[in-house]
C-alpha cells in the first residue's frame, strides 16, 4: 500500500474537522431543544400566575371599590329605563 499523500492528509484532515464540527452543532441543537422546553414550562407557569394575580387584583379591586360598581349598575338601569 502506498504512503498517504498531501491531498489524502489534508481530505482526512478536514473531514475530521467536519465530524468535530458537526458534533458540536448537534450538542448545540440538543442545548437549544432543552433550553425550548425549560421555556415553554416557564411560560405554562407565568400564564398561570398573571392568571391567579389578574384574580386577586379583581377581587380586591371589587372589595375596596364596591361604590363604583354601584354607581356603574345605577347607571346603566338609568340609561336602560
Amino acid at each position: 500500500m502506498s504512503p498517504p499523500t498531501n491531498a489524502t492528509q489534508a481530505k482526512e484532515r478536514l473531514y475530521g474537522q467536519l465530524a468535530a464540527s458537526l458534533a458540536r452543532m448537534s450538542r448545540a441543537i440538543t442545548q437549544t431543544t432543552d433550553l425550548c422546553e425549560q421555556l415553554h414550562a416557564d411560560l405554562n407557569a407565568m400564564r398561570t400566575f398573571a392568571g391567579l394575580d389578574a384574580a386577586k387584583f379583581m377581587a380586591v379591586s371589587a372589595i375596596l371599590n364596591p361604590e363604583e360598581e354601584e354607581e356603574e349598575i345605577s347607571a346603566e338601569g338609568r340609561r336602560e329605563g
